[in-house]
């Protein structure tokens, strides 16, 4: 018996991996984020498959479910959205596990935070702008951010910032973020990124809450601040630069 902790992605159905896929087909137990996951993901769970809505269950009923697919030897599909490694909740869930002796295995999947920049046909590292993505959260009921990882900290860096299920509280974060971004830093708010409900809202620090209802962006948002959201290319990476050597290729002479 194993349990997989697969990431179906930011909504799409077809974001998820191979491998993904591959396992839902092939395990007779899947337990699903109901609330975050898309149904259309249960499409590749074959005939006869057990499927179990976790949104309503605390993690001690999960547990029984995992206890239950172990006394009949059955492999378990955790799914969750986006990429577990990110606001999964499953240390909590792996501890169990550890304690019982189920083995396990985490696939992989793509983050919203990726899916919202593919949204917005942006690059989030740019030369001479960002070359360091800061992912991060405001604090929540479920999970306090520690005061030294404060937005307000984190803003003195003025590298790129994800901030992940924090929508409800757009004010105290532009509010922060001004503390060290200038007032015409691009700010993008991606509301469910690759869901057919995606809706996109461009602005800078200066002018985004004058140009929107707070409620209407307090679910399910990515905000993407930084320099890099700007559609300005200081300088060109050298990667593929004709003057650039490297390992496979050498740097054509100019005349």
């Amino acid at each position: 018996m194993k349990v997989y902790f697969i990431g179906a992605g930011p909504g799409a159905p077809d974001l998820i991996t191979l491998r993904g896929v591959n396992i839902l087909k092939n395990v007779p137990m899947v337990m699903y984020a109901g609330s975050l996951v898309s149904v259309e993901i249960l499409e590749h769970c074959a005939e006869g498959t057990e499927i179990i809505d976790t949104s309503q269950l605390n993690l001690e009923e999960q547990e029984s479910c995992y206890l239950q697919a172990k006394e009949k030897h059955w492999d378990v599909a955790r799914v969750h959205s986006g990429d577990p490694s990110i606001y999964g909740a499953i240390a909590e869930q792996i501890r169990r596990l550890n304690q019982l002796e189920i083995p396990f295995e985490i696939v992989p999947g793509v983050s919203s935070f990726a899916a919202s920049a593919a949204a917005l046909n942006a690059e989030l590292t740019k030369p001479k702008m960002s070359q360091t993505i800061i992912l991060t959260r405001t604090s929540g009921r479920a999970s306090p951010v520690p005061e030294k990882e404060a937005l307000s900290e984190l803003a003195a860096h003025q590298a790129t910032l994800c901030i992940f299920l924090s929508g409800p509280h757009l004010p105290q974060i532009v509010k922060d973020l001004r503390q060290h971004y200038p007032d015409n830093t691009p700010i993008v708010l991606v509301y469910k990124a690759t869901w057919p409900q995606e809706k996109i809202h461009r602005s800078t620090l200066e002018n985004l809450l004058d140009e929107i209802k707070v409620k209407d962006w307090a679910l399910s948002t990515m905000i993407l601040v930084g320099e890099v959201l700007s559609e300005d290319l200081l300088e060109e990476s050298q990667l593929y630069s004709s003057q650039y050597t490297h390992r496979f290729r050498t740097a054509k002479k100019t005349k």
